[in-house]
Parts: structure tokens; sequence; C-alpha cells
């Protein structure tokens, strides 16, 4: 990537954010230079203010889905919801889960009759089935707009360069001469997550050390690796400059951010969103993780459906009020986390998600019928320093399976202490199947997941 002239860095990022970056936008036909202004504005109202803003939007959201959605007219007209009625954020409960089976069953009857142009999204698929979705511009500017803003709060704009280390085969398979050129301006360059050989990942260093961008972008568990490879290798990484790491996409735990931070020698700003959900909320630097709420509801729920206050752990249901050509509205993720309702030091009205604490299958389920996160299982493997990586999948009540890289072979005293450990948490009939690899894959979208149930989140 051709070299910006020292001291003139800051020039080409404004030449690139104030002009460029907003033709480019305005040539695809996205409002997300507008909007980034807006939240900008918004961020700084109190709670009250922005809840006025979000029955407005639910309102006229809800108004257009029903004039133009045949799923959601049908839907209304079965139950009696008039969104024009609508008097509170509450009502919205009057309203049935949307579903991943919901919207395969109804793809069609899910998209507007006055969509402009569609693009057709996936998930990963890596707990089951993927899920084959669409959005639509409005969709896209915001989540657009959203990451602008957030990365503007760790003083990161567009423009500035930046190490994308991603997995995704949408963006990775998009890689024409149109987005290399566009990639190149906006000094964005994109590594791919699926492979961490030794040598991929020298390249990798190699690549942010020549770059020194400004901050990183990815995956933590990718992240985590990376700086773990530096730091096994003496390879110095703290003096580049580095801005802040940005990871989504997965739970970060504690050691990855510890890694992270002290290998690139910045912040690690987390954020949490997916695909299908759009960009939810995102860390500033005072620690806050602040809900999108100028166009996302999140409600938690516990097992049967019913609200949950903040402080307790449920799942995550997302109603995104951009999504009028393809409407998400009361999305189940599968994802648990758990509200605040603390504002942040930062001074910021928008409300806050206390804790995310990942997937429904991130979470394990004992033989007495004891659920609990995958942290507990973790925890007896991340310490040992005989073991590289991990990963742990629970088949059954009756069987867990371990795999894990190794420097040296294990002995038989440190098999049957972990396998006493695993029983001791999950059930002492428990079978616990270990098994040492020399390598374990990322899933299809290159994230890496730690621990997989198979029986939690049904």
């Amino acid at each position: 990537m051709r070299k910006i002239p020292a001291g003139s860095e800051s020039l080409y990022t404004a030449w690139v954010s104030g002009c460029f970056f907003p033709l480019h936008e305005k040539l695809k036909k996205h409002t997300s230079v507008a909007l980034r202004r807006q939240l900008e504005v918004a961020q700084w109202w109190d709670r009250e203010r922005l809840q006025e803003l979000q029955l407005k939007k639910l309102r006229n959201f809800l108004i257009q889905v029903q004039r133009h959605v045949v799923y959601y007219r049908r839907l209304f007209a079965e139950i009696a919801f008039n969104p024009a009625d609508l008097q509170s954020i509450s009502d919205l409960a009057r309203l049935p889960f949307l579903t991943k089976s919901v919207i395969r069953d109804n793809t069609d009857a899910l998209k507007s009759d006055i969509a402009g142009s569609l693009a057709r999204y996936n998930t990963g698929g890596s707990s089951g089935e993927p899920l084959v979705f669409y959005i639509g511009k409005d969709r896209t500017s915001h989540d657009i707009a959203a990451k602008w803003r957030a990365t503007r709060w760790w003083g990161v704009d567009i423009g500035d360069p930046e190490i994308v280390i991603w997995g995704s085969p949408i963006e990775l398979g998009a890689q024409d001469r149109l987005r290399n050129l566009r990639d190149w301006i906006l000094r964005t360059k994109l590594l791919p997550a699926f492979e961490m050989s030794e040598q991929r990942i020298d390249g990798f260093l190699a690549e942010i050390r020549a770059m020194r961008p400004k901050m990183l972008f990815g995956y933590p568990s990718a992240l985590s690796h990376i700086a773990r490879h530096a730091k096994m290798h003496d390879m110095r990484m703290d003096d580049l400059g580095i801005q802040a790491a940005f990871v989504t996409s997965e739970r970060l735990y504690d050691d990855q951010r510890k890694q992270i931070s002290e290998t690139f020698n910045c912040p690690v700003a987390n954020g949490y969103g997916g695909r299908d959900a759009g960009f939810i909320a995102h860390e500033c630097p005072d620690g806050g993780m602040h809900i999108s709420a100028e166009d996302i509801i999140v409600e938690i729920i516990d097992a049967q459906g019913k609200a949950l206050p903040p402080g307790k752990s449920g799942e995550i249901v997302v109603t995104h009020m951009a999504t009028h050509d393809f409407p998400f509205i009361r999305y189940r993720t599968g994802d648990i986390a758990i509200l605040h309702d603390q504002t942040c030091t930062c001074g910021r009205g928008l409300p806050l998600i206390r804790e995310v604490q990942g997937r429904s299958t991130d979470f394990v389920v004992a033989q007495d019928g004891t659920v609990m996160h995958g942290l507990a299982l973790i925890y007896i493997l991340r310490d040992l320093p005989q073991i590289e990586a991990f990963k742990i999948v629970q088949e059954s009540l009756d069987q867990t399976h371990i795999f894990l890289v190794c420097r040296e072979a294990l002995d038989k005293a440190l098999l049957l202490r972990i396998e006493h450990a695993f029983k001791t948490r999950l059930g002492q009939a428990v079978n616990i199947l270990i098994e040492q690899v020399t390598q374990i894959p990322a899933e299809k979208s290159g994230k890496f997941r730690y621990v997989v149930s198979k029986i939690a989140g049904r």
C-alpha cells in the first residue's frame, strides 16, 4: 500500500472522510453520512428524549410494515394489532417473536412490496442451518453510520489505515478490481481469518508492521491468536501507534482482551451485533457497551419468552427500525446478555448492555439439568501450559468431546485430571472423550468457538 507522506495523514483522512467516502455512499444510494451526523447528536440526549424518538420511529416503522409487508399485514390483522395506536415501547410485547424458522418459512412474504434492490445475505450457520435473509439500502446505511460513529469514539475515522482480519465468504468473495481500488483509497486491508498456520500468521504480522494501521478490526479469537503468536516468537508489535483494536462477532474473553491490548499496546473496543440483527452495541472508551438505540430496540427474555428487567440474564430480542424492506421485529438472536440500568460516565444517554455472555449454544447442560456457561469448562483447559488450543463439543448429555492441540503428548495423569474436572461439572456418568489433534479448524465463517453445545438452547 502506498505510504502517505509524513505529516499529511490527518489531511488525507479528512479528504477521505469528508469528500471521497460521502461521494462513494451517494453513488451507492446510501444515507450513512447524514445518519452518522444525526447519531452523533442524538447520542448525548437523555434517556427520556431517546425513548420518545424510539416510540415515534417504531410507530412509523410498524405502520409502513403493515402497509407493504404481506407477512406482517396478515399477522397484524390476525391479532387485531394497529400500529397507529402504539402508546409505549412495551406494546411491542403484543407481537410474536420472529425466529429463524419463521424467516425460512416466510422469506418471500417478508419482503416489502416497495423494496428497492435487496442484497441477499446469510448467517454462517455455525450452530445449525444457515439463515438466508435480505437487506435493503436503508438498513445498510444505518449499520455503516453506527459503526462509523463508534470508531470515532476512539479517535479513528474513515480513511485512517485499517487492517481487517475477517473470515466471511461474503466479504472475501467480493474482492473485484473496483473494491480493491476503493479499499486502497480508504487504506483498508483485508486479511483472511480462515487459515491460521504459523506461516500465515507470520505474514499477517509482517503486513501489520509494514502498514502501521491506526486500527485493527476482527474476531477476538483471531486477533488474540495472532497476538499470542507474536509474543511466543518475541515479535515486537507494541511500537506501531495502533489507536484501537475493534473486535466483534464473538464473545470477548478477559484473557483475549489482555493479550491483544498488551501485544499491540492499544485498548480493545468490544462490539456486539450480527449480520442478521445489525450493529447492536459498541463499547466506548469509558467502558460502556452502548446500544444503538436510535435504530434498535433491545429486549431481554427468559426461556418462556417473558421480559426480564436489567440485571437479569436472558436471550436478546432485537427490533431493528431500519429494516423496512425485510423487517426484523422482535427477532430472537439466540444470544445471551444482561442489560444495565445505569448511565455511562461518558455522558451519552444511550442505554447499556452490562454483559454479552455469548450464544445460547455457548452454554452447556449437566446431566442433572444444570445450565452453565461454557467458561466453566474453558477454565479447566485455558491455563494449562501444555495446551496451545482447544475446542469442547457437548455432543449429548452423556458425552462431551474435547479436542486438544498440545505442545507435547499429555501424560496419563494430566488426562485423568482433565477428565475428572469435566465430570465434576457435567456429571460423573458423562463420557469424556479427549482427542489430541494437530489443528482445530475455524467455523465456515472464519470464527472460532471454544465451546459448542448440541443440546443447549433447544
